[in-house]
């Protein structure tokens, strides 16, 4: 026959399996925001790195720095692009890697929660049968 403490200390262990089932899946939540945002810029500049392209090797380039154009030399502009464009790519990926370790945690996370779910209800039964 299952103690009442022996069920509260499952309800206990449940509550803070669900916790952080609550935390990892705001994480995963966090990394697809940001993911999103990495892959809207690097779309805008693979725009750009195709315009710079288009360009002659006398057209005048500019770079808005603060309110301000600047002159600025194409082959500094297509170098600054493609470091820009190979960091986003670089981060893209550690977000995948990192969103496939936080999605491994959520799925063992929720057996965890669904295994001491599954404690408490067989308690409870034997509960109710004595």
């Amino acid at each position: 026959m299952a103690s009442p403490a022996a069920l509260r200390e499952l309800q206990r262990e449940l509550e803070t399996k669900a916790d952080d089932l609550n935390k990892i899946q705001k994480d995963i939540s966090k990394n697809h925001q940001v993911r999103k945002k990495y892959t809207i810029q690097l779309g805008e500049n693979e725009l750009v790195l195709k315009e710079l392209d288009l360009l002659s090797e006398d057209a005048n380039v500019y770079k808005l720095i603060g309110p301000v154009l600047v002159k600025q030399d194409l082959a500094e502009a297509n170098a600054n692009v493609r470091k820009r464009i190979e960091y986003m790519s670089a981060e893209l990926k550690r977000l995948d890697t990192t969103l496939q370790d936080l999605e491994d945690k959520q799925n063992s996370k929720r057996d965890a929660v669904l295994k001491v779910q599954q404690r408490i209800q067989s308690l409870q039964a034997g509960k109710a049968k004595a």
